[in-house]
């Protein structure tokens, strides 16, 4: 075995290649466990938000068509 074979045998030599690729696979789940779980979804709206809370009960119907209404206003 020459010289060579500590350089390129092994298996290692493509380990300089691949380093950027997993450092993007990284990176890419990273982010996912950050933002991903949201299901891509925006912050929730005015009408979202003012469904949920008729829904548990936090305002009567009346409050909630009359802001349905200055919302959609």
């Amino acid at each position: 075995m020459g010289s060579g074979h500590y350089w390129w045998g092994g298996g290692w030599g493509m380990f300089p290649l691949m380093m950027p690729f997993f450092m993007i696979v990284i990176v890419v789940a990273v982010l996912y466990l950050l933002f991903g779980r949201r299901g891509g979804q925006g912050p929730e709206s005015a009408m979202d938000i003012l469904k949920k809370r008729y829904a548990k009960g936090e305002i009567t119907k009346e409050e909630f068509e009359q802001i349905k209404k200055d919302l959609l206003s």
